[in-house]
């Protein structure tokens, strides 16, 4: 099997993890738009090239070999959900139609905050630290100074993960269409309510460091 489909099958994987992520993707798609959702998705995957760069560069030194026992970490990743979180419960739904355009029009002026908010909502994510941690271990155990056996499962596992963000947002952005406005409210409360839940288990279920 090679390196490249290797990757791909652990970038699925990766794919079907329902992490904040995910919500907050779907949340984008079904509230703003495909576009909002492509530029949310393009963040994400600009964030997980510059955690791998640094994982691979040895930035274990300062967070440890599992971010996830990293206090501040978490505690800088959980308030950072936690607020989205309550600001996606809270925002109020505004109905564009029979105005598309005025929509459209609003996501293109807004495309680099979508992009900042899926970089920073992935990288201040402990667990993906955790993920691309363990992969880089992984790989190097499995192809050793094989430099190009690596580059190609990691483009593997990049191009995988983008795509099904991708498909996720074409899903989710087809659905829309069948949300009305209590329905998309609905849903801004549930997606909140679970990116809340998510920072709350950061910040409140650590591991402190031993006094």
């Amino acid at each position: 099997m090679s390196a490249f489909f290797q990757g791909i099958i652990v970038g699925l994987t990766f794919a079907a993890l329902l992490g904040p992520g995910f919500f907050a993707l779907v949340q984008t798609c079904i509230h703003s738009g495909f576009r909002a959702g492509v530029c949310l998705s393009i963040g994400i995957f600009l964030s997980d090239i510059f955690v791998l760069l640094l994982c691979f560069f040895g930035i274990t030194q300062l967070l440890g070999v599992d971010p996830r026992n990293n206090v501040w970490f978490q505690i800088i990743g959980g308030m950072v959900l936690t607020i989205l979180g309550f600001y996606t419960f809270n925002k109020r739904i505004v109905q564009t139609y029979p105005y598309p355009n005025r929509k459209l029009i609003s996501i293109r002026n807004q495309s680099h905050l979508y992009v900042i908010k899926g970089f920073f909502l992935n990288i201040l994510n402990p667990g993906i630290w955790f993920i691309w941690i363990t992969v880089i271990v992984s790989i190097s155990a499995k192809y050793g100074a094989n430099g190009r056996s690596v580059g190609i499962f990691l483009a593997g596992i990049l191009s995988s993960t983008l795509t099904a963000d991708l498909l996720k947002c074409f899903v989710s952005h087809h659905i829309s269409r069948f949300c009305g406005t209590q329905t998309m409210t609905r849903i801004n409360h549930a997606i909140g309510i679970i990116l809340i839940v998510f920072g709350m288990v950061l910040i409140l279920f650590r591991n402190d460091p031993p006094l």
